[in-house]
C-alpha cells in the first residue's frame, strides 16, 4: 500500500486503517460476502509506505489492523530517525524495569546492548526496487474526506460515515492494542464540561499502565468519571470478551481489533473506528453526521493537537530520568 500526499483535518489513523480495505473493494482485490470471497491480502505480507514520519506509536495502528486483512504480516517503512527516537524511549523504560527488579534483567540487558549498537549505525531494511507485488493499492490521503468504519459484523465491511450516520449506539468502548495516549486525551478533550451521561454506556482501557497513570496524572480520569464512563484496568477489557461484555443484542462503537459476531457481547453490532469517532457517538448516542463530527474536532481538538497527539518518550520523563543514562552489569 502506498500513501500519498497529506491527511485532511479531523481524519485520523484509524481511518487511514479503514480506507486500506475500502480501496481495495474499489480496485476488485477484495470482497464482503463470505461466499465466493476475494481477499488480495489473504495469507500474504502486507507492506505500506508513504508515511515517514509516522511516529512509532501510531505505526502499531497500521500494522495492528493487518490481522484483521487476514494478512500474514506486515511491514511499513519509517525514518531512521522515528525508529530511533522510540528506541531511545524504549531503553530507558527497559531500565526502568531493571532498576524496579524485574526478574529477567540479563534479557533485558542483552536486548539494551543491542539496542544501543543499533543506534550507533541505524539502519532498517527497504524494499527492493525491483520488487514485484501481488497488487499495489495507492491511497491518496487528501481522498478520504469523512471518517471511514468498519461496520457490524465484518473488519473488511468499510463504509463512509455518510453511510451510517444516525445510528443510535448503546454502547462506546475506547481501547485494545490500537489505541495509544494521544487517542484517550482527544476523547478527553472532547467530554471536558460535560455532564452524566445515562444513554450511552462507555469504557475506557487504556492499552497500558504507563499511559493510565499519565492519563490519571492529566487529571483525564476526572473528565472520563464526570460522564459516568466505566474505567477498566489496562489492558484488554471488552476487545478480548472475556474480561468484560457488552449487555445482549447493544449496538456497540469500539476502537478495538475486530467485530466478530458475539466476541463482546451476544448479538451485538459492532462498528468499529477511530476514538475521536467514538467519543463524539458516546456523546450523541448515536453515529453523527460528518459535519458534527468535524465541528467538534475543529472546536475541541485542533486548537490543542500538538499537545493531544503527544506520546510517552521515556527517556525524557522525569521518572525514568534517574536510570535513563545509567550503565548497570547484571550478574547471572
Amino acid at each position: 500500500v502506498r500513501f500519498k500526499g497529506k491527511l485532511n483535518p479531523g481524519i485520523t489513523l484509524r481511518d487511514v486503517v479503514n480506507a486500506i480495505p475500502l480501496w481495495a473493494i474499489r480496485q476488485g482485490l477484495l470482497t464482503v460476502p463470505k461466499k465466493g470471497k476475494k481477499n488480495v491480502f489473504n495469507g500474504r505480507i502486507l507492506e505500506m509506505e508513504g508515511l515517514p514520519d509516522l511516529t512509532v506509536e501510531q505505526a502499531f495502528e497500521l500494522t495492528d489492523a493487518a490481522a484483521e486483512r487476514s494478512a500474514a504480516a506486515a511491514a511499513i517503512k519509517l525514518s531512521e530517525k522515528t525508529v530511533a527516537t522510540y528506541l531511545r524511549s524504549n531503553v530507558a523504560l527497559m531500565r526502568k524495569m531493571i532498576a524496579d527488579g524485574y526478574q529477567d534483567a540479563k534479557t533485558l540487558e542483552g536486548r539494551i546492548a543491542a539496542v544501543e549498537k543499533w543506534l550507533k549505525k541505524p539502519q532498517l531494511l527497504a524494499a527492493d526496487a525491483n520488487a514485484e507485488y501481488a497488487a499495489v493499492i495507492e491511497i491518496e490521503l487528501a481522498e478520504i474526506t469523512e471518517p471511514i468504519l468498519a461496520c457490524p459484523n465484518d473488519p473488511d465491511d468499510v463504509k463512509v460515515l455518510t453511510e451510517v450516520q444516525g445510528t443510535k449506539i448503546d454502547d462506546v468502548f475506547l481501547g485494545s492494542c490500537m489505541t495509544n495516549i494521544g487517542h484517550f486525551r482527544a476523547a478527553g478533550e472532547i467530554w471536558k464540561g460535560q455532564k452524566f451521561n445515562a444513554a450511552v454506556r462507555t469504557w475506557i482501557c487504556p492499552p497500558t499502565r504507563m499511559d493510565q497513570q499519565q492519563l490519571k496524572d492529566e487529571a483525564y480520569f476526572s473528565t472520563y468519571s464526570a460522564i459516568g464512563a466505566r474505567i477498566e484496568i489496562a489492558g484488554c477489557s471488552l476487545c478480548m470478551g472475556n474480561q468484560a461484555r457488552v449487555p445482549d443484542q447493544t449496538t456497540v462503537f469500539s476502537t478495538s481489533t475486530r467485530n466478530f459476531d458475539d466476541r463482546i457481547g451476544n448479538g451485538a453490532k459492532v462498528f468499529l473506528g477511530s476514538a475521536e469517532l467514538g467519543a463524539v457517538a458516546a456523546t450523541l448516542g448515536r453515529l453523527p453526521t460528518k459535519e458534527e463530527y468535524f465541528k467538534v474536532y475543529s472546536e475541541k481538538i485542533a486548537p490543542k493537537a500538538e499537545k493531544v497527539y503527544r506520546y510517552l518518550q521515556f527517556d525524557e520523563l522525569a521518572a525514568y530520568a534517574p536510570v535513563a543514562g545509567k550503565k548497570m552489569r547484571v550478574v547471572a
